[in-house]
């Protein structure tokens, strides 16, 4: 029988500034074609916690893998199978949407003609393959976000981390970046941590990590942390999870 391997494990994972300890012994997992939602009010370690998965930092205690491979002894074929969104825009505004695509595309080593294919599919699938050759600068907020995940997604990696990405999008906008993403998790087996504050933008399949003051309160399948927490909404298991006094 096949087992099937975590494409993120986090294991006993802490991190401090100085004497503030940002993450406090943190553990989960996120398999292939799971949504994993990452919520926690302002300070609790989501930008920490993220910062150790990109290995922006390193991690000083405990172990990260992707697809299996430990970010600390093997980190570049373990950073080779992650796809990342930030918070913060990163496009180059002068340059087109196939020029930014081709760039990343050279980053990771990929043939002009398979970058060429590859591009062509994804802004394809995100329905902005007409605009390729407009400068990002013309586009707005919605459609730079869709050229970021195409960028994310060209070496096709195992999982996608997601840092707030629909900050100042409209809702359309952001119902469209949602209900994409999770069809990206059904069709092709993608895996996806995605840090959001929007309760929203959470789905009924998916799974849910509260981390509070450096720590994961709750986590597993949405019902579940639910029935744990006695709530009949998102919301309502959030604040009993993030209440102050709260061990």
């Amino acid at each position: 029988m096949s087992v099937t391997v975590p494409v993120l494990e986090v294991e006993r994972l802490s991190f401090a500034y100085g004497p503030c300890k940002a993450l406090d012994d943190v553990a989960f997992q996120v398999q292939p074609g799971e949504c994993a939602i990452l919520l926690g009010p302002n300070g609790a370690g989501k930008s920490t916690l993220f910062s150790l998965v990109t290995r922006l930092y390193e991690a000083p205690a405990g172990q990260i893998r992707i697809a299996g491979r430990s970010l600390r002894q093997e980190s570049c074929a373990a950073l080779s199978r992650l796809g990342v969104v930030f918070q913060q825009p990163t496009l180059d505004l002068d340059l087109s949407v196939a020029q930014n695509l081709r760039y990343h595309a050279a980053l990771h080593g990929l043939s002009r003609r398979e970058a060429e294919l590859r591009i062509r599919e994804e802004l394809e699938r995100q329905g902005m393959y007409g605009r390729r050759d407009e400068k990002v600068r013309q586009l707005n907020g919605g459609h730079r976000r869709r050229v970021e995940i195409a960028r994310a997604l060209l070496h096709r990696p195992a999982l996608l981390l997601l840092d707030e990405p629909s900050v100042g999008l409209d809702v359309p906008s952001r119902r469209a970046l949602v209900d994409h993403i999770h069809a990206l998790c059904r069709s092709q087996g993608l895996a996806v941590l995605w840090a959001t504050h929007l309760i929203d933008e959470i789905g009924a399949d998916d799974s849910l990590i509260v981390l509070h003051k450096g720590r994961v309160r709750a986590w597993g399948p949405v019902r579940e942390v639910l029935a744990s927490q006695g709530a009949a909404t998102v919301s309502a298991a959030f604040h009993r999870l993030t209440a102050e006094g709260e061990g």
